[in-house]
């Protein structure tokens, strides 16, 4: 009888081990780089392993599609995002004149500021000094992406996870285009963290008080009464 090695992976692991070895290939070797039996090396397992779960190269980026969204959606959990508040009552509601609501509506935003830049720099930070592997492995599928229909699909649907909370803390901070100010605010963070990695500003890591710094400014042009709150977030720089 064969020893048990107490190494190898066990059923229920092995498709999430083959999925963050696939995503590791790809920052390290890109999208040529990543072969079932790459895989299948790079994770100590039995060759054919990889095929076995994923019989062809469309399954195989479909699973590092999935399990890249996991690992990204563990960047910021749900506890250090901006809690929704019910909004304040309206001017009519509280007996006030009619511009109280529009009032309390502007301050609220403002005071939402810091908070969403917190957020939202504390995001950006982890990614590019602890999941650079992560945001290389993202470019590189959704690249292909561009080129498979299909894994088209499995990505789009993958980012409206992420696409979505925005546009609802858009909107709970008094967004008048919650739709329209989260494209700003997602295309942003994806050209820092692009720029950051791979582009012009690669050679140096921009700090949390500078990425929060620069949340709050751009945060200000889309929510009432934010202006008031450019000058800093509240927080105190590291």
């Amino acid at each position: 009888m064969n020893a048990r090695d107490d190494h190898a992976p066990s059923a229920a692991s092995r498709p999430q081990l083959i999925a963050d070895t696939a995503l590791r290939l790809l920052a390290e070797r890109g999208m040529r780089g990543l072969t079932h039996r790459a895989v299948d090396e790079a994770a100590g397992l039995p060759q054919g392993s990889t095929s076995n779960l994923a019989r062809t190269r469309a399954a195989l980026l479909e699973a590092a599609v999935g399990r890249l969204a996991e690992r990204e959606a563990a960047v910021l959990t749900p506890d250090e995002l901006p809690r929704p508040q019910r909004d304040r009552p309206s001017g009519a509601e509280t007996g006030a004149g009619p511009g109280a609501g529009a009032a309390a509506g502007a301050a609220a935003g403002g005071a939402k500021v810091p908070a969403l830049a917190e957020a939202l720099s504390l995001a950006l930070h982890r990614y590019l000094t602890h999941h650079r592997e992560l945001l290389l492995a993202r470019y590189e599928l959704a690249l292909e992406a561009t080129r498979r229909p299909a894994l088209r699909e499995v990505y789009d649907r993958a980012g409206r996870a992420f696409r979505e909370p925005v546009v609802a803390m858009l909107a709970a901070a008094g967004s008048a285009a919650p739709e329209r100010h989260a494209l700003s605010v997602v295309a942003w963070c994806d050209g820092v963290l692009f720029s950051c990695t791979a582009g012009q500003f690669h050679a140096a890591v921009p700090t949390r008080a500078a990425l929060r710094t620069s949340c709050a400014e751009l945060l200000a042009g889309m929510l009432p009464g934010a202006g008031a709150s450019r000058g800093g977030t509240g927080v105190a720089g590291e």
